[in-house]
Formats: C-alpha cells, structure tokens, sequence
C-alpha cells in the first residue's frame, strides 16, 4: 500500500511538473530536502530547522528561510507547490492545505535504515532527483559496511534510552535500529517491548545494563537529569554513572544522519575499534 501511494503522488507530481516551492514541516524532512533538492527549490523550512538540539543541519538550515510556525497559515505564506509533512504532523494542517489545493507529501515510516531510504527515494522523486537518492544511499551504505566491518565480532554492550516521559523505546523504533547498527543490545527490546512502551518500572530494575543512552554534552547534566527520573534514578547505571552521551539531534534523527549516529555510538562503546 506504502508504495502503490507512492506511486500515484509520484505520477500527479510529474503531471503538475516539478516543484519550484518546496516547503518542509518537520525536521527529519529538512535534513533530507538539504540534501537532495537545488537550492533554489527550498522555499522554507521547519521552525526549528534552525536549532541545533533538533536539526544536526542546523548552521545549513540557516541559509534557508524559516516556518514562523507549523500550522497551515504559516506554510501558505511561502505559496508553495510542495509540501512535506510527516505522519505526527497535525491531521488538521495536512487537510487544511490540501483543501487549498497544495500538494502534501506526509512520510509515514522512521524506524529503520530501510525506511530512511525509502523517504529519501520518495522524496527525491517527487522533487525531479530521484538520481541523487540513489548517489546518497549508496554512500550511506558504504559508510554501514565499513562500520560493520570495524564492529565484527565485538561483544555487544546492553543500552536503555531513559525517557521522562513515561514510555521507553522497544523493538521497532530508532533506538532499536541505533543499537542494532552500533555493536550494542536494547534491552527494552530483549525484553520483548515494541514500540514506544510504557516503562514497566520493576523489571527496569533488574535488566543488566552496561550504559544508559543520554542526550546532550553535559555528562554531569545528562546523569543528574536522569537520577531524578523514576525508575531509572534506582538502576546500577545510573548509580555508578555509566553512560554514554549523543546529541540530541542525532539520537532523535530520522533521516540520513541515522548513519552519523551509528557511527557516534560505536565510537563512544567500542573506542578500541577506532584507533
């Protein structure tokens, strides 16, 4: 079903002609539409494209127009002919514009590599580069092999991603892709979790956990955070203080800097392999 819709917006696309006006919503589709459009196409994007706790392309992002906002009234006032969304974006945005007659493109898959690829292809053909997906899958996928390469036969680590919001990350999601591409085990995921799950607070307590996952670059501000959080404050990671810290864009990342992130987390737990 994915790919029949795929197609038909491709085939109403190439009818209309190639977009001229491209605007982005969210930050994954900024870091893809940077990467694969001309310049000249960008006409905004997101309004945190300029952030870097959110966009790893941050300093990029600023040569480009920016949303005041994400609502419908915002993303009109840059009279595009494309827009992309993704699947968390606002339902009453997306028909908003579609009532006005812009063209939505809404990405609906981020948890693995494969979909990563996918969006780029999907976007890329809806832009006129369906070239340039495949010169950057390519390279990304270069970049996957070698670091599978540098990661064989190392002894995976035991990760858990603490979240305050009362879910952790299972099976099926970006941390587990993360972990899976970066010499290391999800434990939430070992436990049998999918999905973004509601933290089952006293199994927490007996995993075996090598590190936590922390965002930031404050290793003291990144503990102290966590060792407030229940149940996590209790765990022997926490306690001992062993964890290893991303930035936040880049744990958070759905778009082709996933690959960066793999490449940061098994630096940070197997530094012998890097030498």
């Amino acid at each position: 079903m994915r790919a029949l819709l795929a197609l038909l917006f491709a085939g109403a696309l190439a009818f209309a002609g190639v977009p001229a006006r491209v605007v982005s919503q969210t930050v994954g589709t900024d870091e893809m539409l940077m990467a694969l459009a001309d310049p000249g196409q960008i006409a905004a994007l997101s309004a945190v494209s300029r952030n870097p706790d959110y966009s790893y392309d941050a300093t990029r992002a600023a040569k480009f127009p920016q949303l005041a906002a994400s609502d419908a009234e915002a993303i009109l006032r840059f009279h595009p002919d494309l827009v992309l969304m993704a699947s968390f974006s606002r339902p009453e945005t997306v028909a908003q514009l579609r009532r006005a007659g812009v063209p939505v493109l809404v990405i609906d898959h981020f948890d693995t590599l494969e979909d990563t690829y996918a969006d780029l292809r999907l976007i890329a053909k809806a832009i006129g580069h369906g070239d340039r997906a495949e010169l950057l899958i390519a390279s990304l996928n270069a970049r996957v092999d070698a670091l599978a390469k540098r990661l064989a036969d190392v002894t995976p680590l035991r990760l858990m991603a603490p979240s305050a919001y009362g879910y952790i990350a299972g099976r099926d999601t970006t941390f587990d892709d993360l972990c899976a591409h970066a010499g290391a085990v999800n434990v939430a995921a070992e436990a049998g979790l999918r999905g973004h799950a509601p933290i089952p607070a006293e199994k927490v307590l007996v995993w075996k956990v090598d590190r936590l996952v922390l965002e930031g670059a404050d290793r003291a501000a990144a503990l102290a955070r966590v060792r407030q959080i229940a149940p996590f404050k209790y765990t022997d990671a926490a306690i001992a203080g062993r964890c290893v810290l991303l930035p936040e864009a880049l744990l958070a990342t759905v778009s082709q800097h996933r690959v960066d992130a793999y490449e940061a987390l098994a630096k940070a737990l197997h530094p012998d392999r890097f030498p």
